[in-house]
């Protein structure tokens, strides 16, 4: 038996494994000391009441020879895939219909999947810094990377290649940096990809979180993205999905890719041929509470809880800035990208706050070589966690 070689062009472990074993082996040799996580963003705030009444509702249904529910769709309940439909398209005015909607188990799966669809050959363009599934799930499969750096002297906004890309990862409001695109800047990527028959792969995970009415928060917002991209949706911090696990993605049914032999073949169709093999479906109850998410409770709820962590995000900003320091993204995003100071590389800056104030960042060189002299925070905690964090970095 052979393994898959590609694996071995992988880096050694997966970032955030890396950073909980640091945290687990300084909680050993520290067992009384309180570490407050600004590093990984998992979300600190209970499920919504509209959510929690639903998810009983739904195990009251398990509970019923007359509601139960064994396997469900692979692309999703009809109720689901309607209401997002039209509270996160129709609503918008972006047209996009339920049977090009699937609901999924998280938008990281989604990201990390869509690439089975696609050549082992194609060349593959990731922003720099990048969430790390984007690159290490094409590495796996033996693809050629082409990293697109996004810094300081290009306001984080990745510069379109010279050479061709076939496909094309862009996040935005993104992760790592918290920076967004503007409706002219996205243009130029739609134009780019019509161009040269190159997919996007549009990661929308955070979209919940712009506030700016002039930043888009989908990507078929722009004329001509229906030809050309893939758009990714994540309830996981929007609505404290990360264990309940819950998202979806949209494949326009004007999306083609072509054969060797040049026959144009719509991604819809492949797309729910694979997750028909390959997937189960995402849980009744999952599914439920998500619907519930669009009620008139749900919404008012889910926007209390993102304000909530956006104050977090503002008071992190104020704080950092006024202590000095360069920080970028933090107003339309729940992630601020912060220079470290003192010329320090990112894994001694994340050594220096474990170990002096007992506080959790995201090295940014774990997001790719132009992360290198950066750490990421997010908002995902308690206002007081929150609170008492900026305290002790105020102290070092």
């Amino acid at each position: 038996m052979l393994i898959n070689e590609h694996y071995m062009n992988l880096s050694g472990n997966y970032l955030f494994a890396e950073i909980a074993r640091k945290v687990k082996a300084f909680r050993e040799l520290n067992p009384q000391t309180d570490v407050i996580s600004l590093g990984i963003g998992d979300v600190t705030q209970p499920l919504a009441p509209a959510v929690v009444e639903a998810l009983h509702h739904a195990a009251d249904d398990m509970g019923s020879p007359a509601s139960f529910r064994g396997y469900g769709p692979e692309r999703g309940y009809e109720f689901l895939r309607q209401a997002i439909a039209f509270y996160d398209f129709a609503a918008r005015g972006i047209d996009i219909k339920a049977d090009e909607v699937f609901v999924s188990d998280g938008a990281k799966s989604d990201t990390g999947n869509f690439q089975e669809l696609l050549s082992a050959d194609s060349v593959v363009g990731v922003t720099d810094p990048v969430y790390p599934v984007y690159a290490d799930a094409n590495i796996m499969a033996g693809r050629s990377i082409v990293k697109l750096p996004c810094t300081a002297d290009n306001n984080f906004v990745p510069e379109l290649p010279r050479e061709h890309l076939d496909v094309i990862y862009l996040c935005y409001p993104n992760n790592p940096t918290g920076t967004v695109l503007t409706r002219q800047q996205l243009s130029r990527w739609v134009a780019y990809a019509l161009e040269h028959d190159a997919l996007i792969l549009y990661d929308a995970a955070y979209e919940a979180f712009i506030s700016d009415t002039s930043i888009p928060h989908s990507i078929y917002e722009i004329a001509g993205a229906r030809q050309c991209a893939i758009e990714f949706h994540s309830y996981s911090k929007t609505a404290g999905f990360t264990g309940l696990r819950c998202g979806y993605t949209v494949v326009p049914l004007d999306v083609t890719a072509a054969t060797a032999a040049g026959r144009r073949i719509a991604l819809n169709g492949l797309w729910n041929r694979r997750q028909s093999t390959k997937f189960n479906g995402t849980s009744y109850i999952s599914q439920r509470a998500a619907q519930s998410i669009y009620t008139p409770q749900g919404r008012q709820q889910i926007q209390a809880t993102i304000n909530y962590y956006m104050h977090n995000a503002h008071q992190m900003l104020t704080t950092l800035r006024n202590l000095g320091h360069k920080t970028y993204g933090g107003e339309n995003a729940p992630y601020i990208w912060m220079k470290t100071p003192g010329g320090l590389s990112s894994w001694q800056y994340f050594k220096l706050l474990l170990e002096e104030a007992n506080v959790v960042c995201t090295p940014g060189i774990g997001f790719g070589p132009s992360g290198e002299g950066y750490v990421r925070f997010t908002a995902f905690n308690t206002r007081e966690n929150t609170e008492k964090a900026m305290e002790r970095i105020r102290a070092v």
